[in-house]
């Protein structure tokens, strides 16, 4: 059974910093996609960050420069390191896991098909 666990959110400012977790257990392959995304109140859920098998990455473009996507393959873990957090960031924010796939297809509409997901970890940036 594949099981994915969040960790890492919390309230902070603007300006801060933040970094989430998601320990993965139970994939069947060792090869697999995975991503971060995040859904506002009353907004669709949309893709933040992905990393393929070939330890390749993809960013929205309201995330570029201040997020990083990571993954410690010996603690099946993908991080997310949160910089300069603005208000407009504030949502849940879920790890999701698939078998691979198209990376910039799979940050962009993966929030729609992924196979796997966490249950989600909450960021809040006040002003």
């Amino acid at each position: 059974q594949v099981q994915l666990v969040e960790s890492g959110g919390g309230s902070v400012q603007t300006g801060g910093s933040l970094r989430l977790s998601c320990i993965v257990s139970g994939y069947p392959y060792n090869c697999y996609i995975m991503g971060w995304f995040r859904q506002a109140p009353g907004k669709e859920r949309e893709g933040v960050a992905a990393y393929d098998c070939d330890g390749d990455t993809s960013y929205a473009d309201s995330v570029k420069g201040r997020f990083t996507i990571s993954k410690d393959n010996d603690k099946n873990t993908l991080y997310l390191q949160m910089n300069s957090l603005q208000p407009e960031d504030t949502a849940m924010y879920y790890c999701a896991a698939d078998h691979n796939r198209v990376l910039d297809l799979f940050r962009r509409d993966g929030g729609n098909w992924a196979k796997y997901w966490g249950q989600g970890t909450q960021v809040t940036v006040s002003l």
